[in-house]
């Protein structure tokens, strides 16, 4: 007898791996699926809820791509990347942070997220404790969940006057931590860590033997300060995943391509899981990051100006909307704000910022429990247009 009905909507999800069920998601990408939605039914909104510049990839490194597609560079590259493109990598980071690195300790990756996937695959058994930024990128919480590790969360610290609790981060490094996660320049709050606090998050990690996956992508975005990497702190090459790529400073976030600078034996260890899951980053992009480094810097320094200006109209608009708070930003294009004294909870606030002003961004909570009476706004979009959704915030707050 032939099957009726929606068959496939009763098939048990036990079927599906513990794993994979413990695995969670970006809430970003579901705000901007149903802001797109209500686009499409001719509503006005207001992007502020994705981390992607609106500037177009510079047409330099655009020319690179379609010149490395006329020449054929169409077919698989090596597992670990471009040779070309892993020295240049390693001459770079080690001109911006002043470390040594090999080529061998650079492996090009599709996109820096799987820098995260890869660190956490390759250093992490089920029940080893790894701390993470709480509010942090969601990714941080979820493979840890995914992979049975033990996740501590920690408080980074939030914009120019929330410094992080570094006698706190003593405290929760025991004998099962296996891995501690730094975002600076950070998201969702803006943190950037000053030279003293990384030299002593440094102290607490030989101390306590601890490996650090430090995401760098928002390194080349700053607001004044300057970017401190943990890697150039004594007895820490050894110990650190440097995670980078080009989506944000060359606003490449399509393009996919990140990397991962690492000691030789974890780097090996990344090329196998490259091997093993994507085969290779795209070829012809990768000949598109090397115009990239080896490119003027102006048009970089151009963005990062252009987001000055994006971050003080949000945060200064943030600051006189009823019941709002809002710490500023020393780097990244994303401020955290605390909306607790409007009455509402993050969510149901975000909810109505979106379906009824028109303005789209995510919920505290969405970075962990540690984000609970906040909201995240990015600042990558046209200042006119960020005005204009403070305008749109303060007359649904006064109503």
């Amino acid at each position: 007898m032939p099957a009726t009905g929606n068959s496939a909507t009763s098939l048990p999800s036990t079927r599906i791996a513990a794993r994979c069920r413990r695995m969670g998601t970006e809430a970003a990408f579901r705000v901007f699926a149903r802001a797109k939605t209500l686009e499409a039914a001719g509503r006005d909104i207001i992007h502020l809820e994705m981390g992607e510049p609106d500037f177009p990839t510079p047409s330099f490194i655009r020319a690179a791509c379609e010149a490395a597609l006329a020449a054929g560079h169409t077919g698989y590259a090596p597992a670990a990347g471009l040779p070309a493109l892993r020295t240049a990598v390693a001459s770079y980071v080690a001109r911006t942070r002043g470390i040594h690195v090999e080529p061998a300790q650079v492996v090009i990756t599709p996109g820096a997220k799987a820098v995260i996937f890869f660190t956490y695959m390759a250093l992490l058994e089920p029940g080893d404790e790894v701390i993470v930024p709480d509010p942090g990128f969601p990714i941080f919480e979820s493979m840890a969940d995914a992979l049975g590790a033990v996740r501590v969360p920690w408080h980074p610290g939030s914009g120019t006057q929330t410094r992080p609790d570094l006698d706190r981060l003593d405290s929760l490094m025991g004998p099962k931590t296996k891995l501690l996660v730094l975002n600076s320049p950070g998201n969702p709050t803006g943190i950037v860590y000053t030279l003293p606090e990384i030299a002593r998050i440094a102290e607490l990690c030989v101390k306590h033997d601890v490996l650090v996956l430090s995401d760098e992508i928002y390194s080349r975005i700053l607001f004044g300060g300057t970017h401190h990497s943990i890697a150039a702190q004594p007895g820490m090459a050894e110990r650190t995943v440097l995670l980078d790529g080009f989506s944000k400073s060359w606003s490449m976030t399509g393009w996919r391509l990140g990397y991962a600078v690492a000691p030789l034996d974890i780097a090996a260890a990344f090329e196998k899981l490259m091997t093993n899951s994507a085969s290779c980053a795209v070829h012809f992009v990768q000949h598109a990051a090397l115009a990239a480094l080896a490119g003027p810097a102006d048009e970089v320094e151009r963005m990062v100006a252009a987001f000055t200006l994006r971050r003080d109209a949000l945060v200064d608009g943030l600051a006189a909307l009823p019941g709002v708070r809002c710490d500023r930003p020393a780097g990244s294009f994303f401020a955290f704000a605390d909306i607790r004294e409007t009455g509402f909870d993050a969510r149901s606030l975000a909810d109505r910022l979106l379906e009824e002003a028109g303005v789209a961004c995510v919920e505290g909570p969405a970075f962990g429990a540690g984000g609970a009476g906040h909201i995240r706004f990015s600042f990558a979009a046209d200042v006119a247009r960020i005005r204009a959704a403070t305008v749109r915030m303060g007359a649904l707050l006064r109503s």
